[in-house]
C-alpha cells in the first residue's frame, strides 16, 4: 500500500510497503585468475573482483600512488585517487551500469546479494552491476584522506578506468553521501541517483562514532586463536561501549587475520581524523538536474522533514520514499521491499 504525504513545496514523499519475490545466492569462493592486467579473482558465474595496484593482505598503511604528471587540476587528476577494489556482476552493457556504494565500516559484500538480484531481475534485462570497496574499507588501499570529495574522485577514477561514461549510483549512508557528492560534482556521469537512508546534511553525532572507534582501537586479540574465538573475545571487549549486538557483529566483520595476527582492515586513524567530515556534507550551490530517490527506513531518523528543504534545493527532481518497518540498513531489514523500490525507480526497457 502506498501512502503519499502531501507536501507541495517538498519533493514527493511516499511511504512504501512493497513486496516482490526475489532469489539470490552469495558469491562462491574466490579463485585467482592469471593474465589479468589487474589483480582479479572469479567469485562465481558472472562475478569478478578487481583490485588494481592493491596488494593482497589487510591492515596496511596509506597507499603510495605515483606523483601526478598529467597537468590536470587536482579535482580532475586520477593521480589523486585511490584505485578501488570492486566486484562486477556481469550483464548487458547497452544501458548505464548500477554502481553500489556501501556505508561506514562496511564493504562491497554488504551489497553483493542486492547486486546479483538486480542484475538477474528480468526488469533489468540482465543489467551490469558493480559493488565497490571505499578507500580505507574492505580490500581497497588505505589513505590518510577520508572526505566525500576524495571518495567521489575515487569513483570517478574507477568509472574512467572501466570506460563507463554514465552510471546509476546507489549509495547507503556514507556511500549515499559519496553518490550525492559525485552527482553534484559531475552530473554528466550520473544518469540517476538513489541515496539509501541518508540526506545531504548532518547525520549521527560525531561523539557516538568516536566512542566506537576508540573501543575498536583498544581491542586486544592474541595471535593463534581461531577466527570464532578471536571474534568472541573482541565482541566481549566491545560490549561495554557498543551496546547493540547487531552493531558489534557488523563492526567485527572488519576483524581479519593477517600472518597469524588479528587486525582491523578499516583505517581507523583516517576515519577518526575525518569523522566530522563524514558526519556532515560538503557545501554545494548548483543542483543535480537528474532524477533522484531518497529511500529511507520508516524506523530510522536519518531522513527526516528537516532534510526536505536541502533535498529540494540540491535535487529538485527528487522523490522521498520510506519503507515501512525498516531501520537504517534498509536493504537488510526489508530486502524484497528494497529491491522492489529500486526496480520501480530504474528506467524501464
Amino acid at each position: 500500500m502506498l501512502g503519499t504525504l502531501a507536501a507541495p513545496t517538498w519533493p514527493r514523499v511516499i511511504a512504501v510497503a512493497l513486496a516482490q519475490p526475489t532469489s539470490s545466492s552469495a558469491p562462491r569462493g574466490a579463485e585467482f585468475t592469471p593474465g589479468c592486467p589487474c589483480r582479479a579473482w572469479h567469485l562465481g558465474p558472472g562475478l569478478t573482483q578487481h583490485s588494481k595496484c592493491a596488494s593482497p593482505g589487510l591492515g596496511r598503511g596509506p597507499s603510495s600512488l605515483p606523483p601526478c604528471t598529467s597537468g590536470h587540476a587536482p579535482f580532475l587528476s586520477p593521480c589523486s585517487a585511490v584505485p578501488l577494489t570492486h566486484v562486477e556482476v556481469e550483464g548487458r552493457r547497452d544501458r548505464p551500469p548500477l554502481v553500489l556504494l556501501h556505508g561506514l565500516f562496511g564493504s562491497h559484500s554488504n551489497f553483493q546479494t542486492v547486486a546479483k538480484t538486480l542484475a538477474q531481475h528480468t526488469g533489468m534485462g540482465q543489467g551490469h552491476v558493480l559493488t565497490v570497496d571505499a578507500r580505507n574499507h574492505g580490500s581497497s588501499p588505505h589513505s590518510p584522506m577520508m572526505t566525500y570529495e576524495a571518495m567521489s574522485l575515487d569513483v570517478q577514477h574507477l568509472l574512467s578506468r572501466l570506460g563507463i561514461t554514465k552510471c546509476i549510483l546507489v549509495g547507503h549512508s556514507m556511500g549515499g553521501k559519496t553518490a550525492m557528492t559525485l552527482a553534484l560534482q559531475r552530473p554528466d556521469l550520473v544518469e540517476r541517483l538513489i541515496s539509501v537512508d541518508v540526506g545531504p546534511g548532518p547525520t549521527a553525532p560525531v561523539s557516538e562514532f568516536s566512542a566506537y572507534i576508540s573501543a575498536m582501537k583498544e581491542v586486544k586479540v592474541p595471535a593463534g586463536l581461531s577466527r570464532s574465538a578471536a571474534r568472541q573475545l573482541a565482541d566481549d571487549q566491545l560490549q561495554p561501549v557498543v551496546k547493540l549486538p547487531q552493531l558489534r557483529q557488523f563492526l567485527l566483520t572488519n576483524l581479519v587475520e593477517v600472518e597469524g595476527c588479528y587486525v582491523w582492515r578499516v583505517n581507523l586513524e583516517a576515519i577518526s581524523r575525518h569523522l566530522a567530515d563524514l558526519m556532515n556534507f560538503p557545501v554545494f550551490q548548483k543542483p543535480y538536474p537528474g532524477p533522484a530517490l531518497f529511500l529511507g527506513g520508516s524506523d530510522s531518523p536519518y531522513i527526516s522533514s528537516r532534510d526536505y528543504p536541502e533535498i529540494e534545493r540540491l535535487f529538485p527532481k527528487a522523490e522521498i520514499q520510506y519503507i515501512k518497518g525498516a531501520g537504517h540498513i534498509v536493504h537488510q531489514d526489508k530486502f524484497e521491499e528494497f529491491i522492489a523500490a529500486v526496480l520501480n525507480f530504474l528506467p524501464q526497457l
